[in-house]
């Protein structure tokens, strides 16, 4: 069995709107997303239900947290750092 997790950031105008999506995915079936437009986590499939709610329970608040964390970081790092190499 695979286990793997999956976290993708969409960045719509440069920074101005960005949406972070979490994947979730079990023996190549998607079972739990996060999406940032929807605020939660979200069964994909039965399997995920029960997962999803203690999810939104346990890690809802830091999932969201990671749009800035992850996501606007990741974005804005590479300028940073090109900038400071002229």
């Amino acid at each position: 069995f695979v286990y793997q997790f999956m976290g993708e950031c969409y960045f719509t105008n440069g920074t101005q709107r960005i949406r972070y999506v979490t994947r979730c995915i079990y023996n190549r079936e998607e079972w739990v997303r996060f999406d940032s437009d929807v605020g939660e986590y979200r069964a994909v499939t039965e399997l995920g239900r029960s997962d999803a709610e203690y999810f939104n329970k346990q890690y809802l608040e830091r999932t969201r947290a990671e749009v800035d964390t992850v996501c606007r970081h990741n974005y804005e790092g590479p300028e940073t750092h090109t900038s400071l190499r002229r």
